[in-house]
């Protein structure tokens, strides 16, 4: 009776997948996908915001304030105020208590605003408590030493959202510790859908000009042709966000709480090339005096302008590490991830390697099979999408946009009169510093350049 109840109590701390199965799902996966039943015993899960506040105590974090409206435009970070507060004065205020001293929220009622602790990072925030790092064990995903010291924590109220971008380095794994958030994702082949930009700058995010809750179809036609993935997030729960893939996060309830880690991927040093030549250019023209150059174009998550030599000598080490790394792998011809012997769900009853009989996705052109089931669920695609090509929405767009650029109100017989007070020819419109940057930090325009700068290093 002991051995069976013994032999229960083991099956129930049993994860559903073993740390080399995780991580050779986490790398062959294209599509989001969310584990369950694989935190069970993660301490961190008891990181409530009453558990933070008491752990913290009157450590000072910065929380981004925003309007709880229903704008057809992205709340950037950029738009949002700042507040200086306690954990302590966080809870208070979305109590409705006043507390001992006037609350650094008290000017924003938390009925029409909202309140983010975004892009915490535990190392930083618990660099005197380090013991805290082992309540996120990362480790079981197949990346020993993982834990809370790489990772970042997310605390908000209900609306607090992250607009709409895409990463350019790794993938994530995000663990839902308290309250419920919405991910809205888009495939990487949707970029022209959503109609990427660099302004507001922020190393490694690339932002979408479109509200994807609410969107202005007039203004960015393409985005009906977006293929929408939608879940809600719970407690305990992991979700796998593949590389590249966009994604808009939204709290739900009144108070949530997160963490998530990036996984680096070898892909990422020739995305650190990309970056790099990105925020050269970036820096190079916004910080020109110009007429155009007084919209807030950087980011609150950067801290400072960097000189153009110092961008410089950033891409240039950026693309020697590169270049580096594979006349390396050339050279060694490393396995990539292989394993001696395959994963459980890759093996029969006597483990010797068998032919897959799990499900068979479809994953952006090409199929996989994958041991989706009841403790790996794929994020399901939008049921009110409706299949349009993403191409020709394209084509559209552009021809719209063009035909947008003539100017309507301009009197018979009159010439536009450019900035400087030079005639312009008639329909033609002066460009502005962004309209470069749109063209010079086109995706296809970084990853040319990015592969011309790499090549050079053959020679």
């Amino acid at each position: 009776m002991l051995s069976l109840l013994l032999l229960l109590l083991l099956h129930m701390d049993a994860k559903p997948f073993a740390p080399e199965e995780a991580r050779e799902i986490v790398e062959s996966l294209q599509q989001p996908a969310v584990f369950l039943n694989m935190t069970h015993d993660w301490t961190g899960l008891q990181w409530t915001v009453e558990h933070l506040a008491t752990v913290l105590g009157e450590k000072m974090l910065r929380f981004r304030i925003g309007e709880q409206t229903k704008k057809n435009t992205p709340q950037f970070e950029t738009q949002c105020s700042y507040v200086e507060a306690t954990m302590w004065d966080f809870l208070c205020w979305t109590k409705g208590q006043r507390g001992a001293s006037p609350n650094p929220f008290c000017d924003y009622p938390v009925s029409e605003f909202w309140a983010y602790a975004d892009y915490k990072y535990i190392a930083v925030l618990f660099q005197d408590k380090a013991s805290m790092f082992k309540n996120i064990t990362w480790s079981d995903f197949g990346y020993p030493g993982r834990n809370g010291r790489e990772s970042t924590l997310w605390v908000g109220t209900d609306g607090a959202n992250t607009p709409c971008h895409q990463d350019s380095y790794g993938c994530n794994l995000v663990l839902q510790v308290q309250g419920r958030k919405k991910w809205h994702l888009f495939p990487p082949g949707d970029t022209a859908c959503l109609y990427p930009t660099r302004i507001p700058y922020e190393e490694s995010s690339v932002f979408s000009q479109v509200n994807v809750v609410w969107p202005d179809l007039q203004r960015f036609p393409a985005f009906s042709a977006a293929k929408r993935h939608v879940v809600t997030l719970h407690p305990g729960q992991v979700l796998f966000v593949p590389r590249h893939w966009w994604h808009y996060v939204e709290s739900v309830d009144p108070l949530t709480v997160s963490v998530n880690s990036w996984i680096e991927m070898e892909a990422d040093d020739e995305a650190r090339v990309g970056e790099a030549l990105t925020k050269t250019i970036v820096c190079a023209l916004k910080t020109t005096a110009s007429h155009d150059n007084k919209d807030e174009w950087l980011n609150p998550t950067e801290v400072e302008v960097s000189s153009h030599e110092e961008n410089l000598q950033y891409l240039s080490l950026a693309v020697q590490m590169c270049s580096k790394k594979r006349r390396e792998q050339h050279c060694s011809h490393p396995p990539s991830h292989n394993y001696i012997n395959p994963p459980s769900w890759k093996r029969d009853a006597r483990g010797h390697p068998k032919q897959s009989t799990s499900t068979t996705v479809e994953q952006e052109g090409y199929t996989s099979a994958i041991p989706f089931g009841p403790n790996l669920v794929p994020v399901a695609l939008d049921p009110d999408y409706q299949t349009t090509s993403c191409s020709f929405f394209s084509e559209l767009s552009a021809g719209v946009m063009k035909g947008m650029e003539a100017p309507s109100q301009q009197r018979a017989g009159e010439t536009d009169t450019g900035r400087d007070g030079n005639a312009e020819s008639p329909g033609h419109k002066a460009l502005s510093n962004n309209d470069l940057l749109e063209a010079l930090l086109h995706p296809k325009v970084i990853a040319l350049v990015t592969k011309l700068l790499l090549d050079r290093q053959k020679d």
